[in-house]
């Protein structure tokens, strides 16, 4: 018997449904304000940065974006998603610069 707290290593293809893909809401954020768990689910909560002005300065606001809620199974599987794109941007990162192309050839 598995770990219900562990998430599958081979769960098969996943179809995601078409009808949807498109109308699921992009949730930007700019760091976790708050996190916890309740009743075995995971909570956090995400904010995002708002500037406004005010006259000739700029105050900043926090507003939350998005509360989520899940089980540890899917908190796990979704740090392992963060890990591996950080390590992909990380890889891109560490890439050479192509040379560059000059101007005028002669």
């Amino acid at each position: 018997m598995t770990d219900p707290e562990t998430p599958g290593t081979n769960q098969g293809p996943v179809t995601i449904s078409t009808s949807s893909s498109e109308r699921a809401p992009i949730i930007y954020f700019d760091g976790a304000s708050c996190f916890g768990h309740h009743n075995g689910a995971i909570q956090i909560e995400l904010a995002a940065n708002l500037l406004m002005p005010v006259g000739a300065a700029v105050r900043v606001d926090v507003v939350q974006t998005a509360h989520l809620r899940c089980s540890v199974a899917a908190a796990l599987a979704l740090r392992e998603a963060l890990d591996k794109a950080l390590a992909m941007y990380q890889q891109g990162q560490q890439q050479p610069r192509p040379e560059e192309i000059p101007a005028v050839k002669n």
